[in-house]
């Protein structure tokens, strides 16, 4: 099917398609479209329809026909530029979690690398190392990405996420220790 939307997309050919949105509701609607994004494995069809541009999952859709109809794209359509901000209105919905930190500046681009750019370093501290933001969905998300690093990181706030970092350290002790 990517191939397929692919083609349609280098074609500039409108496509015909049933599409099953996340509440199990099929619809079907012709669409513009204007490219495709591969994020997590999972594929994304960025079109534009009737009511404005859509953001499709490749595997919610259904039936699917190329038209002989030419597909109209934005004269200044960015793809990338899109995405970002697509992902960055899902990740605005998601209402995520915000976590202060202390880490070493060396260790900071591992922690960048861990979170992505939901890492923000904030300032350098006298004794070298950095105050840092990081985010997820919960506080356990958080949690279970720092517990690994045991003493290296410091959560500053919130409450929360010092209370999940405690409770897996528990299971770990109880499990784990020496008897």
């Amino acid at each position: 099917m990517v191939d397929t939307l692919q083609d349609a997309v280098v074609r500039r050919r409108k496509i015909s398609l049933e599409y099953e949105n996340r509440a199990h509701q099929r619809t079907r609607r012709v669409v513009d479209p204007w490219g495709l994004v591969d994020k997590d494995d999972v594929w994304y069809l960025v079109a534009g329809t009737e009511k404005g541009q859509r953001t499709f999952r490749v595997d919610r859709i259904g039936e699917m026909t190329v038209t002989d109809v030419v597909a109209e794209r934005p004269a200044h359509f960015d793809l990338s530029r899109e995405w970002e901000r697509v992902v960055d209105e899902v990740e605005q919905r998601r209402s995520l979690l915000s976590a202060t930190l202390l880490i070493s500046a060396r260790l900071v681009p591992v922690l960048r690398d861990r979170f992505g750019r939901h890492c923000e370093p904030l300032e350098t501290r006298d004794d070298g190392r950095v105050r840092v933001r990081v985010a997820a969905p919960m506080a356990v998300s958080i949690a279970q990405e720092l517990a690994g690093w045991g003493a290296i990181v410091e959560v500053l706030e919130p409450d929360s996420v010092k209370a999940e970092l405690a409770r897996l350290g528990s299971e770990l002790v109880e499990r784990y220790a020496q008897r």
